[in-house]
């Protein structure tokens, strides 16, 4: 970590407000997996091109999020089997300020991701009344079927294209927590390149240029399908294989 904020240091600086143009709630999304060991060589490459969200002078961001799902997990159930118009629904939490967003993830069937939220405590109960309203305005099923499904903890590197509207989050020292079933992924990195519409990037070029294959990867999903045993998981078979090879440093064959 360490290594990892020196090298953030001498990247140009933007502050929350200053990135407020680039909230990109509308958005297309384009995902990489791979071994944190080829993080510091990207970020030295792509340094020019990108400024780094510090807030107090703090590169890395400490996340906390919890998933909800039916009891039948019907969410994950729809995106295991591809469909689209499908929702993500989570409590957000930034540990460094104790900020808590409730938030709706919705993927179009044009490929695109919709996001909208509000400030809202973790209740220990299910919702409060706002929230409670909050979903019921954003989601076609009703939100009191919703139970907490599984916890992704991580810490998250924020970078802002100096040329276009494009933000680039690098997730990285994963954690999932279901009860008290616990995975760490320490030695993954998932980032994602966020955009108006696909255009060029200078961080998607620096990537492919390294062999990093574009690979979409939705953490919930991923958290769902290693820490619940009794759980269809198929269609994320070869995701899982090639997140293990990364994590462990093998070689990856037919990434998709």
């Amino acid at each position: 970590m360490q290594q990892l904020q020196h090298i953030l240091a001498l990247f140009d600086p933007i502050s929350l407000k200053e990135m407020d143009g680039v909230k990109l709630m509308n958005r297309t999304d384009t995902k990489f997996t791979f071994h944190v060991s080829k993080l510091p060589a990207l970020l030295d490459a792509i340094r020019g091109s990108y400024f780094c969200l510090a807030v107090g002078g703090i590169t890395t961001s400490r996340y906390s999020t919890v998933y909800y799902d039916t009891d039948e997990l019907s969410l994950y159930q729809q995106h295991h089997n591809g469909v689209l118009n499908r929702y993500k629904i989570r409590h957000r939490t930034y540990v460094d300020s104790g900020q808590t967003f409730l938030e709706v993830k919705f993927k179009s069937n044009k490929e695109r991701t919709i996001k909208t939220r509000i400030k809202s405590p973790l209740e220990t109960n299910g919702f409060g009344r706002v929230a409670l309203q909050f979903l019921e305005e954003e989601l076609p099923f009703d939100p009191k079927n919703l139970r907490p499904s599984v916890w992704v903890n991580y810490t998250r590197v924020t970078l802002v294209s100096k040329t276009s509207a494009e933000r680039l989050t690098i997730d990285v020292n994963l954690e999932l927590r279901n009860g008290e079933r616990m995975v760490h992924l320490g030695n993954l990195v998932i980032a994602e390149v966020k955009q108006e519409s696909r255009k060029a990037s200078v961080f998607i070029q620096e990537v492919k240029r390294c062999g990093i294959r574009e690979g979409a990867i939705s953490k919930y999903c991923f958290a769902i399908a290693l820490t619940r045993d009794a759980v269809k998981r198929n269609n994320f078979k070869q995701k899982i294989k090639t997140i293990k090879e990364i994590i462990h440093d093998t070689p990856v064959t037919n990434q998709r």
